[in-house]
C-alpha cells in the first residue's frame, strides 16, 4: 500500500514568476550604453561630413552598422552586455517601424492621381518579384533575398530595417543588406542626373525617374534639386508613394512569414497550419502600430508640430538599433557572400530603372 501523499507531495506545482520589465532594466543597461557610444559616434562622423562637404554622403544609420561591425570584428563584447545589444538590435527596431507609420499620409495617393499611383504600385511590386527572383537565382538565402528585394523596391535602409523583424532576419543579414545597398544608392544619386541628361528628360519625367529609383528620401532631393524645382517636387511625391508601400508590404510579409512558422510548426505536430492560427501570430504587434499611426496621420488626429519629434524619435531609434546589428555582426560572414550580394543589388536597380523607364514612357508623361 502507497503510503499516502504529504502536503508537498499533493501540492499543485506553480510555475515562477516571470521578471517583470523593471526588473530586467539593470541586465540591459550595459549593452544600451555600448549601442549609444556607437551611435554618437556614428553621428558626430555624420556631422564632420556635412561639415567638411557640404552634404552627409553616408547617413548615420549606415555609419552605425559600419562602426559597429568594425568594433565586433577586433572585440568580442562580454556577456554582460549581450541582453541590451539583443534588445535594442529587436526591440526598439521595432518600435522605430512603429513610429514611421506617422510620416506616411494617404493624403499623398490624393494628389499624384490615379494612373501614376496604379503604375508606381505595379513598379513596386514588380519590382520586389525581380529582385527576389534574382536572389534566389543566385543562390542567397531566403530572408537576405527578400531583404534585398524590399530595400531596392520601397525605400533602401529604412525598408531593410522595418522589414528585419518581421522576417525573423539575421543581424548579418540586415548588415550586409544595408551595407551594400547604401553604397549603391550613393553611386545612384550621382550618376542618376547624368542619365537624365543623356535621355533629354523633361523635369516632370526625371523627377518621376529619381522617384521610383533611388533609395531614400534625402537621396531623392539631392538628386533631384539640382534639376530644378518642378523635379524636385516630382520625385518627392513618387518616393512617398513608395514609402506608403511600406505597410502593405511588411503586412503581406507578416502573414506569409506567420504562414511558413506555422507550417514547419505543423509538420511536425501533423496538425493543419491554419487552425487554430492567432492575428498575433501573423501580424505583429509592431506592423499593427504602424498602420493605426499611418490611419491616425491621414485623419490629422497627430498634431502636426508632433510630426517631426515621432520623425526625429525613429530615427534616432533605428540608429541605435543598427549600431546593435553592428556589433552583432561577423563581418567575415558578410565578407564571405559580399560578391553575390552585390551582384544581386546591382541587378535588382537595373531592373528596377528599367521599369520605372518603362512606366514613364507608357505613361507619356510630360
Amino acid at each position: 500500500m502507497e503510503p499516502a501523499a504529504g502536503p508537498a507531495q499533493s501540492a499543485v506545482m506553480i510555475p515562477a514568476r516571470r521578471p517583470g520589465i523593471l526588473a530586467l532594466i539593470p541586465a540591459l543597461i550595459p549593452g544600451l550604453i555600448a549601442c549609444v557610444a556607437v551611435a554618437l559616434v556614428a553621428v558626430a562622423v555624420q556631422a564632420l561630413e556635412v561639415r567638411l562637404f557640404g552634404r552627409g554622403w553616408i547617413d548615420a544609420i549606415v555609419l552605425s552598422i559600419l562602426i559597429g561591425a568594425a568594433i565586433r570584428s577586433v572585440w568580442t563584447p562580454p556577456a554582460a552586455i549581450l541582453p541590451g545589444i539583443e534588445f535594442s538590435a529587436r526591440s526598439l527596431l521595432e518600435m522605430a517601424v512603429v513610429l514611421l507609420g506617422a510620416s506616411v499620409s494617404a493624403a499623398t495617393v490624393i494628389a499624384i492621381g490615379p494612373g501614376l499611383l496604379a503604375g508606381t504600385a505595379v513598379v513596386v511590386v514588380l519590382a520586389l518579384a525581380v529582385s527576389y527572383g534574382i536572389g534566389r537565382l543566385l543562390r542567397l538565402p531566403h530572408r537576405m533575398a527578400v531583404l534585398i528585394a524590399c530595400g531596392n523596391a520601397i525605400c533602401g535602409n529604412s525598408a531593410i530595417a522595418a522589414v528585419a523583424p518581421v522576417i525573423d532576419a539575421d543581424a548579418e543579414d540586415v548588415s550586409a543588406a544595408i551595407a551594400f545597398t547604401a553604397v549603391l544608392g550613393i553611386a545612384v544619386v550621382l550618376l542618376l542626373p547624368l542619365l537624365g541628361q543623356a535621355l533629354q528628360m523633361t523635369d516632370v519625367r526625371y523627377g518621376v525617374l529619381a522617384g521610383l529609383t533611388v533609395y531614400a528620401v534625402p537621396q531623392v532631393v539631392a538628386a533631384t534639386l539640382p534639376v530644378g524645382a518642378v523635379a524636385n517636387q516630382a520625385g518627392t511625391l513618387i518616393k512617398l508613394v513608395r514609402v506608403l508601400m511600406l505597410g502593405p508590404v511588411c503586412l503581406c510579409l507578416a502573414i506569409v512569414t506567420g504562414l511558413r512558422r506555422r507550417g514547419r510548426d505543423s509538420r511536425l505536430e501533423r496538425t493543419s497550419p491554419v487552425r487554430g492560427l492567432a492575428i498575433r501570430q501573423l501580424v505583429p504587434w509592431f506592423i499593427i502600430g504602424f498602420l493605426l499611426l499611418m490611419a491616425a496621420r491621414s485623419m490629422n488626429l497627430i498634431p502636426p508640430e508632433l510630426l517631426p519629434a515621432l520623425a526625429d524619435s525613429a530615427k534616432v531609434l533605428t540608429i541605435l538599433s543598427m549600431a546593435a546589428l553592428g556589433l552583432s555582426t561577423d563581418a567575415r560572414a558578410v565578407a564571405r557572400s559580399g560578391v553575390r550580394i552585390a551582384s544581386v543589388v546591382i541587378l535588382s536597380l537595373l531592373a528596377l530603372l528599367g521599369l520605372a523607364l518603362g512606366l514613364i514612357y507608357l505613361l507619356s508623361l510630360a
